[in-house]
């Protein structure tokens, strides 16, 4: 049967690979045979040797103990392990980290840094295409660690939540209620604000995407705005304009902040 890689595997991976092919050839053991005694495909081996698929703990034992490498290619065990999760624009998490205002519009998900545990593990675990449960709960721990910013007391959050994005009902009615919960309680620190933009304004400029804006300390700006595919970050005074813009109507438009309580809390009682 004919395995599967991933797509830019990490460099662990292949270099671990490359070491089993090497000892392989020194020791004159064929694939064949390492294959056999690793109880795995022939070709499972080779993927694993080219650093399509990650080099098991069972096949370096096999390729340990044919090869005579006295416990050298077994040293790779601990370094196969999952590595740190890269974002897709790692730009923008180190300017978020380091920002003193941070506005966002949500769409149809509540924002990254406000998300329960259970909410954001429906949205990792159900992405299309699907990953295992290790990459699950690796990306699931990254999102969590990022919610440490919040505490930060110097630093202003402010966000917009258009209506869909709290009546979608991510993980089921009982998350939801804990997520809208939580919603509240987050807000009740002194800088962060969240504000509700409901459907019944109609069209309204939000329409067209989530957005981030960040303020640096220098007061330069930073907007990003991510799809389904692509993820695009924005430092020229044209599109930063635009975003600053389409942000002032969208919060012209939105509940105020107690309004927004209140109608969240409705919500709940609705679920």
């Amino acid at each position: 049967m004919k395995t599967r890689g991933i797509d830019n595997p990490p460099i662990s991976w292949r270099y671990c690979g490359d070491q089993v092919r090497l000892w392989r050839h020194i020791a004159g053991v064929s694939r064949e045979e390492l294959a056999t005694e690793a109880s795995y495909s022939v070709e499972t081996v080779r993927s694993m040797e080219q650093g399509r698929r990650k080099p098991t703990k069972q096949l370096l034992e096999a390729a340990d103990q044919l090869c005579g490498a006295k416990g050298l290619l077994l040293a790779a065990c601990p370094y196969m392990g999952p590595e740190v999760v890269q974002p897709r624009y790692p730009e923008f998490i180190a300017a978020e980290a380091e920002a003193v205002a941070v506005h966002g519009f949500e769409l149809v998900l509540i924002p990254g840094l406000l998300q329960i545990e259970d909410y954001a593990r429906s949205l990792i675990a159900g992405q299309c295409p699907p990953v295992d449960d290790e990459t699950v709960e690796q990306r699931l721990q990254f999102r969590m660690d990022r919610q440490e910013l919040l505490k930060k007391p110097t630093t202003l959050f402010t966000y917009v939540i258009y209506e869909a994005a709290l009546r979608t009902l991510v993980g089921g009615p009982e998350v939801m209620r804990r997520q809208l919960q939580h919603l509240l309680d987050v807000g009740e620190q002194r800088n962060v604000f969240i504000q509700v933009l409901p459907f019944s304004v109609g069209r309204h400029p939000g329409l067209d995407g989530s957005f981030t804006m960040l303020e640096g300390a220098e007061h330069e700006r930073v907007g990003y705005e991510e799809g389904q595919v692509v993820a695009e970050l924005h430092g020229g005074a044209e599109a930063l304009n635009d975003l600053t813009n389409r942000l002032a109507l969208i919060r012209m438009q939105a509940l105020s902040e107690e309004q927004s309580r209140r109608f969240i809390r409705k919500m709940m009682e609705e679920l």
